[in-house]
């Protein structure tokens, strides 16, 4: 895949404006205004500090503490007690372990490690265009504002700006999605490559979890797609195996270490998290005091809003003219992709050049991937929902690429169906992405520093 100079102009600038406004939020979102930023940040401390990876124990959670401090702004008369917010002991390792050195070199300073993470983060962005190509090799200008989309959404930057292991969670599911594609695409992707990726999800964060759900669905796909001399059910449950047995190998030990300090059959630690976390919201108390109707539609409302920016502990929301434009930009997003269904549908074969001469692959199959991401994404997060109120809508970012995908595609049709005859039109689909930079900056400037700095207590 050939990129014209426009093109690769249009990457670099995308990736510049993810640097610059994520340095923004790392520089200007006052300290610990990013959820749970203290907890995790308190994990890398405590292996730099004690050269031992943490437990989670009673007194780890203070929801009292933690309330007051939110409800002041992280007010630094009120922090005496902020290393003792540990709730996230339990979480696996590897983030925190990457981040140690610098904590260690710079004596634990925040905005270097902000800065670090918001650099992990980058690793979803770029991926985010090499899976579009995958996706789209004819149609750069696709790959280009999915990309600009994951770069820049506001609650996104936000989090990779933080001191928060989603970024590495994502960077890890971008990454793997970007092999399945290629794996079924009949492309240079083998599946012990493919085990190694998702065992590092095993020791990065449970939200990766989902992909080997997606990679067994992926060798199906390839099993069924190949002639009848291939097709044979030894050959399936071999391939399936091989990912299994090398992600169990390269991140399997962490759920050992689990088991032998929580006991079994604990192996994620999610059990002794749950009983430390006294306090925290109830998803049954929750809808006791208010009703199912009531608590249903608190959930989709706070979800959807915070998915694309509601910033700082959920404080912060967008003002209401920009979810209007974004309700906006998603109705005729989806209008636009039943337009394209109707005129050409998704049955067009994927081709490129020299890279995958046997590519039989037709979108409908990349798109069962795809729409299989978005689906496990969505059942964890109403998982996770049955036992607490985290109606936050970060927890879908694993999903993130593919509905960033979805929605490039259903912008360009509205402009191919108006603007077809000019073929220079294409890159006009990247540029409402591209106007979210102006958002965030206007954002931090006008509302979220100004409320999330802390006042004098």
């Amino acid at each position: 895949m050939t990129a014209s100079p426009l093109q690769r102009g249009l990457f670099v600038l995308i990736l510049l404006l993810y640097g610059v406004v994520g340095t923004l939020y790392a520089a200007l979102i006052p300290p610990w205004q990013a959820p749970d930023e203290p907890a995790h940040y308190n994990v890398i401390a405590q292996i730099a500090e004690t050269g031992q990876y943490p437990v989670i124990a009673a007194g780890d959670w203070d929801n009292a503490y933690l309330e007051l401090i939110k409800a002041n702004q992280f007010a630094l008369s009120l922090l005496g007690d902020l290393s003792d917010i540990q709730y996230e002991d339990h979480q696996p390792p590897l983030y925190y372990l990457l981040l140690t050195p610098l904590y260690a070199l710079t004596g634990g300073n925040l905005l270097v490690l902000r800065l670090a993470t918001l650099a992990i983060g980058s690793v979803t962005v770029i991926f985010a265009y090499f899976i579009g190509r995958q996706m789209f090799p004819a149609q750069p200008q696709l790959a280009l504002a999915a990309m600009a989309l994951v770069a820049l959404l506001p609650q996104h930057v936000h989090i990779l700006a933080s001191v928060n292991n989603d970024a590495l969670a994502g960077a890890v599911v971008a990454v793997g999605l970007w092999w399945i594609v290629r794996y079924v695409r009949n492309q240079r992707a083998p599946l012990w490559a493919l085990g190694i990726i998702i065992g590092v999800g095993l020791l990065t964060k449970t939200t990766t979890y989902f992909l080997v759900a997606v990679a067994l669905l992926a060798v199906w796909l390839r099993w069924f797609l190949e002639s009848d001399d291939r097709r044979t059910l030894p050959r399936l449950l071999r391939n399936g195996a091989i990912i299994v047995v090398v992600a169990l190998l390269v991140g399997g030990g962490w759920w050992l270490r689990n088991i032998s300090v929580y006991g079994w059959p604990d192996f994620l630690g999610l059990a002794a998290h749950d009983a430390v976390v006294v306090g925290q919201l109830r998803t049954e108390t929750l809808i006791e005091d208010i009703g199912s109707v009531a608590y249903l539609n608190r959930a989709v409302r706070t979800t959807m809003r915070s998915y694309w920016g509601q910033f700082g502990w959920m404080a912060v929301p967008l003002e209401g003219r920009i979810y209007l434009g974004i309700q906006a930009v998603l109705v005729l997003a989806a209008f636009g992709l039943v337009l394209r269904l109707g005129i050409r549908g998704m049955r067009a074969p994927v081709t490129e050049e020299a890279d995958a001469p046997n590519d039989i692959v037709t979108q409908g199959e990349l798109w069962i991937v795809m729409g299989a991401t978005l689906l496990l994404s969505i059942l964890a997060f109403i998982y996770y929902n049955t036992e607490f109120v985290q109606f936050q809508g970060r927890y879908m970012y694993p999903s993130l690429i593919p509905l960033a995908l979805a929605l490039a595609l259903g912008v360009d049709s509205w402009r191919a169906w108006l603007l077809g005859f000019w073929d220079g039109s294409r890159w006009l689909t990247v540029l409402p992405f591209l106007a979210l930079a102006a958002v965030n900056v206007y954002m931090l400037v006008v509302h979220v520093v100004p409320l999330l700095t802390p006042q004098m207590v």
